[in-house]
């Protein structure tokens, strides 16, 4: 009792003290009737990404439109936002609330068990607890795809951008675990097709940076890359925009980013956050929802993939390499099969 009195004072004390935070964070329509499944999504970023955030909300947003729950976001950009947030809806009540992201993970630990009603869902790492249920993504098999794609594009030197150097580049947002797993699999992908070629690797410290995610991408430019990946969520626009500045390339994340910046955008890793948050929601609509589970969606699952290049196509026409799309075809049959068996970052994989 004295822990969640503490808990409930903690929660208060950070809310009034982020001037307006709660009505700030509030997005999406609150609906009507005490009926209604409430479901709350803590985001440890700002929508608007057009990458791993927006994701997470089109499954939201299908949810809602699908079972008629109630959804309530919280944006923040700090620590200390993401745990006010945290408990906020802790105490309110929610029959859901989404963590959306591994940042969120600490808290989750610390405080679940005091809300033994709420049922609780993370995307991207792994927490146990009885009201709490676990989805995260094969990224490293996705990335794998995205190495080998980088890899096999800085060979072909008569596309205008590309450069004759054995050099290709990974920009990420925040030094987290999850991060490692992507360029685990990256790195891999990209040897897989040339053992000899050298991976560079930048972290901007900050999901909400764009013009950080530039001087990153543009610096890779400059020290031979000609292919970047963007795995950075908010700050990720930045490096797509650096890429088309240094007339070179990217590689976007989590959604469809290849309109970006139309030509100088090659591909994009898909990974399908809003399937894992649509699937949490279904759950306690249905009244599937398990706690102490876990989902690890693969490249079989269709968890992660890479777009089908057709914006790159028609940008380069002629010049497109078909000979790449028959390549990674065979990659990702081998993936399936079990054939390849792409690395994990310590911590990161089905059998954690």
């Amino acid at each position: 009792m004295k822990k969640r009195l503490l808990c409930i004072a903690l929660a208060c004390l950070m809310i009034f003290g982020l001037v307006g935070c709660g009505s700030k964070n509030d997005s999406g329509d609150s609906g009507s009737g005490d009926s209604k499944i409430k479901v709350a999504i803590v985001y440890t970023g700002n929508l608007g990404d057009k990458s791993y955030n927006d994701s997470c909300n089109e499954g939201a947003m299908k949810a809602k439109k699908d079972f008629g729950v109630e959804i309530k976001n919280l944006e923040g950009t700090t620590a200390e936002e993401w745990e006010a947030n945290f408990l906020s809806v802790c105490e309110d009540g929610y029959d859901l609330v989404i963590c959306s992201s591994s940042n969120l993970e600490e808290y989750l630990k610390e405080h679940a068990a005091n809300y033994p009603d709420t049922k609780f869902a993370i995307i991207d790492t792994t927490v146990e607890g009885d009201n709490i249920v676990s989805i995260s993504f094969a990224q490293n098999q996705g990335s794998f795809l995205a190495g080998a794609a980088a890899a096999l594009f800085t060979t072909h030197t008569e596309i205008e951008g590309i450069n004759d150097k054995e050099i290709i580049g990974w920009v990420g947002g925040m030094d987290i675990p999850v991060l490692h797993d992507f360029f685990t699999g990256y790195e891999q992908g990209a040897k897989y097709i040339n053992p000899n070629i050298k991976v560079l690797q930048s972290f901007a410290g900050t999901w909400n940076d764009p013009l950080k995610g530039k001087e990153l991408a543009l610096a890779q430019y400059e020290q031979g890359a000609d292919i970047v990946m963007n795995v950075a969520s908010g700050t990720g626009p930045g490096i797509l925009e650096g890429a088309k500045e240094a007339g070179k390339y990217a590689i976007g994340v989590d959604l469809n980013q290849d309109n970006d910046q139309p030509g100088s955008v090659i591909t994009s890793m898909m990974k399908r956050v809003d399937n894992a948050c649509y699937l949490a929601i279904q759950s306690v609509v249905e009244g599937t929802f398990k706690g102490n589970t876990t989902s690890y969606l693969t490249l079989t699952d269709g968890g992660v993939s890479l777009t089908d290049f057709s914006v790159f196509k028609d940008a380069v026409g002629d010049k497109f390499p078909q000979d790449i799309m028959d390549k990674l075809k065979e990659i990702e049959e081998k993936i399936v099969s079990g054939e390849i068996v792409v690395e994990n970052y310590p911590g990161f994989g089905q059998n954690k």
